[in-house]
């Protein structure tokens, strides 16, 4: 077990430079590009697997809100984008949402389904507003929409898989380690 946290920690102190999925450089072009853009950076990659895991955590309807509350309202949060309303400090609270969320899971809190969804909602908006930003004029903005939520959607299904995994073989302890994890990468990656 030592052996494996050292080696997550050293991956996670050699990340820097490509951890970040908003970087606002490099050309994307339609669905495929859209697709390929959470998958792109670890902090949103954290982000999307920390949603799936506190949504088998938390258990019940949660498997199924959390998911469609995050890609709804990231689907807003992209189109606010096109509003002209400023949105300062996109990127630290991107980094913010990896560390609450990384804090809900390694506490195994118990929040009620409202509250917990206003908290997923707010940091969808977030994530949302970000891969808005990333969309260049110059392409459909809804191809590029549908591949960043069908990505988004599948992060979070590989989150609650990984949950279900860990809980069939009684290895919830494991689960609020990853979530202590996210939460210091959130920190390194403000850091860093």
């Amino acid at each position: 077990m030592r052996q494996a946290i050292s080696k997550l920690l050293v991956f996670f102190f050699f990340l820097p430079s490509i951890a970040l999925a908003h970087t606002g450089i490099g050309q994307a072009t339609g669905f495929t590009h859209g697709f390929w853009h959470p998958i792109g950076g670890v902090d949103h990659i954290l982000a999307m697997v920390a949603v799936g895991l506190w949504a088998t955590q938390s258990g019940g309807r949660t498997l199924w809100v959390f998911p469609c509350v995050f890609v709804g309202i990231m689907s807003l949060g992209a189109a606010l984008k096109f509003t002209g309303i400023p949105a300062p400090l996109i990127e630290e609270w991107i980094l913010i949402s990896i560390f609450i969320l990384g804090i809900l899971i390694a506490g195994a809190f118990k929040i009620s389904l409202l509250y917990s969804s206003l908290i997923i909602g707010l940091f969808a908006i977030v994530h949302g507003y970000a891969h808005g930003a990333e969309i260049p004029e110059s392409i459909s903005a809804v191809s590029y929409a549908v591949g960043f939520a069908l990505a988004t959607a599948m992060l979070h299904l590989a989150g609650i898989g990984l949950g279900m995994f860990m809980q069939k073989i009684n290895l919830q302890t494991i689960n609020r380690f990853a979530g202590a994890v996210i939460a210091m990468s959130g920190i390194y990656l403000a850091i860093s």
